[in-house]
């Protein structure tokens, strides 16, 4: 191949190519052309490399080329651009999906700690096994208070979140077994009841309810989310409908994975009110008036903001671009 004689020849398709693909605004006309000179200019490549190996003038339209195609496909969306869509669309979206379940896991978590904690505080055999009276009085009297108060605040606050998030986080990203969000709930429940039975024991109960309702009411129901989001994501495995296992999965995956980074936020101010309001000496209703308000914006932003959300047809998903077109399917 005469490399000088096809750079003539191709000299002004090249240009136009290089002048198409730094046009900012393209005509469908435009677009066409510049899609069919690069076919054209990627052949020709191919053609030199094999003929001649690398070159000057290879290298010219290898870049030319390059601008071309980033031009065809677009570049990735501005980071910052991302953000108001994630947490204005898909994060309430993704939220909103899993009201229901969430409620059920919710009254199901309610009901064993309840049943577990009656249980155990009605059988003093059971009460006994779990250590001696001296233990379990000092527990009740003094260790379940101070628990919110030994450490510093920030220090303390800082521990809860990140031992709550890795919870959440593993009951969605591990949702797929369908075990471990279930034994991670149900520990928790067994959990709660036991200390609620033991303080019981002792005519504790009510110190009980009011340490834990500040910051347990946001810090609960981030958890019931989260296994909520990794059972829908074993749902998907389970009863793909239409689409193959590996595609539901996915589709599940991707929408409620955000879920967990949601959680993480959710979890970072219930361990703010854990950390700084709890172990305050500040009246109760005040106390437990902060936790109520903080449940209740997260639940406003799942069910108000994720309602409209999902009126505008989002799920949490990515959209097309950002994931692939989908595979089509009948049905």
């Amino acid at each position: 191949m005469d490399l000088d004689a096809l750079t003539a020849a191709r000299r002004a398709e090249w240009a136009r190519l290089d002048e198409l693909s730094r046009t900012r605004h393209l005509s469908g006309a435009e677009v066409d052309e510049l899609v069919a000179r690069y076919r054209a200019a990627s052949a020709d490549l191919a053609d030199a490399k094999t003929s001649l190996g690398r070159t000057v003038q290879g290298d010219h339209v290898s870049t030319m080329l390059s601008r071309a195609r980033l031009r065809l496909t677009g570049a990735p969306e501005n980071v910052l651009r991302q953000i108001p869509r994630f947490f204005v669309l898909q994060l309430p979206a993704a939220l909103y999906r899993v009201r229901w379940l969430t409620l059920a896991i919710a009254l199901g978590f309610v009901a064993l700690a309840t049943v577990v904690a009656l249980w155990v505080s009605g059988d003093p055999a059971l009460v006994a096994s779990m250590g001696s009276r001296a233990q379990l009085e000092q527990y009740a009297e003094n260790e379940f208070t101070d628990y919110y108060s030994e450490n510093p605040a920030a220090v303390f606050a800082g521990t809860v979140w990140t031992n709550n998030a890795w919870i959440a986080a593993q009951c969605v990203l591990f949702g797929v077994t369908g075990i471990w969000p279930l034994m991670v709930l149900v520990q928790n429940a067994m959990g709660v009841g036991t200390a609620a039975a033991v303080m019981a024991a002792f005519d504790r109960a009510d110190v009980f309810v009011l340490y834990i309702l500040p910051h347990g009411l946001l810090e609960l129901t981030s958890i019931f989310v989260a296994g909520a989001a990794g059972l829908q994501i074993f749902w998907a495995w389970v009863a793909p409908g239409p689409r193959t296992r590996g595609e539901a999965l996915a589709a599940a995956g991707r929408s409620l994975a955000t879920i967990a980074i949601g959680l993480v936020i959710a979890l970072g101010v219930s361990g703010l009110i854990e950390g700084f309001v709890t172990a305050q000496p500040w009246p109760w209703p005040l106390k437990i008036g902060i936790g109520a308000a903080a449940l209740g914006l997260f639940l406003a932003y799942m069910l108000i903001v994720g309602r409209r959300a999902h009126r505008l047809g989002e799920t949490g998903d990515l959209t097309e671009y950002e994931a692939g077109t989908p595979t089509l399917v009948a049905g």
